[in-house]
């Protein structure tokens, strides 16, 4: 019978005891290297957008994109997006916010955090990735939302600097209002280009209990 087969339900002490301290190490592993929540095997996070739309639920990769993850939480729990917009919506391609008010005042932010644009995830259809500037570890509180598949965005692209966007969360519920978001007519604005001409407004973002 081949390895793993149905036949193989007898073991050795030495085998009982290679696998007590398997165990072990990779407890100890989990402990060192990742969030005490995701070590005790809690799902990942999830927040609801509550938008002048409608509300956005989305699952946060805390298990692919730590940092991020834990950068953008930092975000929610300081109320930071209250009251912010989606200030850049391009109907085949992504809708931005997280950094403006509704008179396109642009926020304070926290300090740039680390690009972790190769963790494995793909900026498909309602994914959500970090917008950044030209420096790939320039990412602060903007995200935005893919409304088609953007391959281009991913770490193989070269757009100068070598780096993607990192993708850290996908939208479970209201995929409906995203596509509604994506649909508003658009304007130029205050210098800045595909602003909604009526904001669309993040009213709240709250951790799903």
């Amino acid at each position: 019978m081949a390895p793993g087969g149905a036949g193989d339900s007898h073991f050795s002490s030495e085998d009982s005891m290679k696998q007590i301290l398997l165990a072990v190490v990779v407890g100890a592993a989990c402990l060192l290297a990742l969030p005490a929540s995701l070590c005790a095997g809690e799902k990942n996070p999830v927040v609801v957008l509550d938008t002048s739309k409608g509300a956005i639920e989305i699952e946060l990769y805390a298990d692919k994109a730590p940092e991020t993850v834990k950068n953008f939480l930092a975000y929610v729990n300081d109320k930071f997006y209250d009251g912010t917009v989606f200030h850049r919506v391009i109907g085949n391609f992504m809708i931005q916010g997280g950094g403006f008010t509704a008179e396109l005042k642009q926020k304070e932010t926290k300090e740039p955090i680390k690009n972790e644009s190769t963790n494995g995830l793909k900026n498909e259809k309602y994914t959500v990735a970090m917008a950044h500037r030209s420096a790939p570890d320039s990412a602060t509180a903007q995200f935005f939302i893919n409304v088609v598949d953007n391959a281009a965005l991913d770490k193989e692209y070269k757009m100068g600097d070598g780096f993607g966007y990192c993708v850290f969360g996908k939208v479970l519920k209201g995929m409906d209002v995203v596509d509604a978001i994506k649909a508003v007519p658009t304007s130029l604005q205050k210098g800045m280009k595909d602003v909604p001409t009526e904001a669309v407004l993040i009213k709240s973002v709250t951790v799903k209990q």
